[in-house]
This record gives structure tokens, C-alpha cells and sequence, in this order.
């Protein structure tokens, strides 16, 4: 019978980034967004309860918390093997976990099809970059390979509040602090006030969940800091919406004004299926310039989108023309180009 550590390595192996034990179904990985299993065994509620043990011990953990709440959430490392997160929780009335795997090494950008201009921002010094996208639109990756390229090209301190930690930075030019949220520090705006007096140069927000740290971001993207934050939303108008959105009318006007002078960059991802089976990422990328300064500080958001698709002089692109991009250079298909488009007609023309 295949052990726990053995399946662990094959996750690795695969370079999955996340792996299921729940009764009823199959061992089985994520790998490139679809599910996959990886042994015929049937798992069955005392093969579950087994697997979900020897995680416990691998993690020397307690299962007191699992058993009293009926879900519980930790990490463990397999030396010279990865590092991996853990949510266990009951369903049916049996044990399921779902262990999402935390690489040791950072992604190759390049690799991974990262445009250029979005690695150049590593080059920023001040202000917020905000990167935003739906649930597995490979922000995280992307976020790495920059934080990546500052600590390998810059003198500095980086710190990073997230939940989880998905890869390990260790220390090259730069001095990298990763913070996980609910283990190191109590929530995102308990890391994010304790993070201003940590000295630091840069600070990722793994997300911004609510009005009070969004402010907090804001004050540390205006003193000084450059920010890198992250955003569930779809595309830079969305993400400007959401964050205006999400304070009472009355102060609405001053957060305008503040997000105005500190955003310098919106990125807004999503991963497309490319020719080969695997996945590609295509990015909308608005550089804040006076114009849209002006609009976002006078309510004029609905005009965003057409100065993005008008600055491609200054860098910017649209989804619509970074789709359009993969399609000439023969890496998607037209009918995946059309489907992920936001104005498929549009589209259609220019390709």
C-alpha cells in the first residue's frame, strides 16, 4: 500500500499544486488546473483516516483542534522535498484533506510565459502595484518571480504577509521575511501594522480583504513603501471599483484621491489552455499616467479602458490584446481566444 511520503513525492514529481484524500473518490493531484487521479486504490473511510494520521505525525501535530472543530488548517516540510499546507475537515462523516504543495524553488518566469513588462515592475521603488484575478489565474506565481527578481537584483527588505505561503524565498541580495497568516500573525491587518515597523522596503499583501486594510496598504504605499497587492477581481477597472467600493460614501472622495496618487500598475491575469495541454497566462497591464490618474480621482472610471487600450506607447495592454497576442504567436487556439475574451466580437475582428 502506497504511503503518505510517496504520494507527496509524486505531487513534486508532477509539480501539482495540490492533492486531495477524500473518501469515495480517488487519490488524486491538480496539475494545470484539472484533477487528476494518481492510484485506482478507491479511498474508503478507513484508508482516509489512515492517510490523514501519518499527516499528523509527519507534522507532529495534535488532532485535538481537527477533532473538536471537525476542520483544521497547518503546515509541515518533507526535507529536500517540498513544503506543504494543510486544511484537513470532515465531510460525510469521514476524514478529507485537501495538502496544497509549497515549492522550495521559485518558477522560471520565463518558463511560465511571464510577460517581460510584468517582471519589470520588480524595478519600482514606491507606491502600489496591484495584481489582480480570479482563484488559480497564477498570481501567486507571478508575484513570486518578481519578488524573486528583487531579492536577487536588490539591496532590501521584503516582507510578505500571506495565506498561504506558496513558495519559500531564502535570502539572496535582500532579506526576505514570510509571514503566514494565522501562524505567524493573527490576520492580514494585525501583519500589515506589525510590518511598518519591520523596516521594510517591500511589502506583499497576499490580499486585501477589507476596508481597514486596504487604508493601511494605502498609508504604506504613501510613505514610502512600494506595496504589492493582490486583488480577487477581474480586470483594473474592477479592481479600482472594489477597493472605492468597499468604504462608505462619505469617504469615497478621499480614498479616489489617495489610490490616485499611490497606484502605479493594475495587472489582471488568467491562465488560458494552450495547444500543448498545458496553461498560458494573459495579462491586462495599466500603468497609472496623469490621464487616468485624473479619472480615477474624478469618478471616471468607465473611461479606464479605453486609455489602457490607447497607452500602448507607455506599456499597457488589454485582455483582449494580450489574448490576441497569444493567438498570432501560435499558442492558443481561436476558439480558446474567443471563449477568455472580455469583448469576444471585438476580438474576432482583430484576429
Amino acid at each position: 500500500m502506497t504511503s503518505l511520503t510517496e504520494y507527496l513525492k509524486i505531487a513534486v514529481e508532477k509539480r501539482a499544486s495540490d492533492i486531495f484524500i477524500v473518501a469515495g473518490g480517488q487519490m488524486s493531484i491538480k496539475d494545470d488546473g484539472k484533477i487528476i487521479p494518481i492510484d485506482e486504490e478507491r479511498l474508503l473511510p478507513p484508508r482516509t483516516k489512515e492517510l490523514i494520521t501519518e499527516i499528523y505525525a509527519l507534522a507532529e501535530r495534535s488532532m485535538d483542534i481537527y477533532q473538536q472543530k471537525g476542520d483544521d488548517d497547518f503546515s509541515f516540510a518533507v526535507p529536500g522535498l517540498a513544503r506543504f499546507r494543510v486544511n484537513t475537515y470532515h465531510q460525510r462523516g469521514s476524514m478529507a484533506a485537501v495538502i496544497r504543495v509549497v515549492s522550495f524553488h521559485i518558477p522560471d518566469w520565463q518558463e511560465f510565459n511571464i510577460a517581460p513588462q510584468v517582471m519589470d515592475l520588480a524595478d519600482m521603488n514606491s507606491g502600489m502595484i496591484l495584481m489582480t484575478g480570479t482563484a488559480g489565474s497564477g498570481k501567486s506565481t507571478t508575484q513570486a518571480c518578481i519578488i524573486d527578481r528583487i531579492n536577487r537584483t536588490r539591496n532590501c527588505h521584503i516582507v510578505t504577509l500571506e495565506d498561504p505561503i506558496e513558495f519559500l524565498h531564502s535570502n539572496q541580495k535582500s532579506i526576505v521575511s514570510q509571514r503566514e497568516i494565522a501562524v505567524d500573525t493573527e490576520d492580514y491587518l494585525s501583519g500589515l501594522r506589525a510590518c511598518l515597523r519591520q523596516a521594510p522596503d517591500v511589502i506583499l499583501l497576499g490580499e486585501m480583504r477589507d476596508a481597514e486594510t486596504i487604508r493601511t496598504t494605502l498609508t504604506a504605499a504613501e510613505t514610502g513603501h512600494l506595496v504589492i497587492a493582490t486583488l480577487h477581481t477581474k480586470g483594473a477597472v474592477n479592481a479600482i471599483d472594489r477597493i472605492i467600493d468597499s468604504f462608505p460614501g462619505e469617504q469615497q472622495a478621499q480614498i479616489r484621491t489617495m489610490l490616485s496618487m499611490v497606484l502605479r500598475t493594475v495587472v489582471s491575469q488568467q491562465m488560458l489552455p494552450d495547444k500543448e495541454e498545458g496553461m498560458v497566462p494573459a495579462f491586462e497591464i495599466m500603468h497609472v499616467n496623469s490621464a487616468i490618474r485624473n479619472m480615477i480621482r474624478d469618478n471616471k472610471n468607465h473611461q479606464i479602458s479605453n486609455a489602457i487600450a490607447a497607452g500602448g506607447r507607455e506599456g499597457m495592454t488589454t485582455m483582449d490584446q494580450s489574448i490576441a497576442a497569444l493567438y498570432q504567436k501560435g499558442m492558443i487556439t481561436e476558439q480558446t481566444a474567443l471563449e477568455y475574451a472580455d469583448n469576444a466580437e471585438m476580438l474576432k475582428r482583430m484576429l
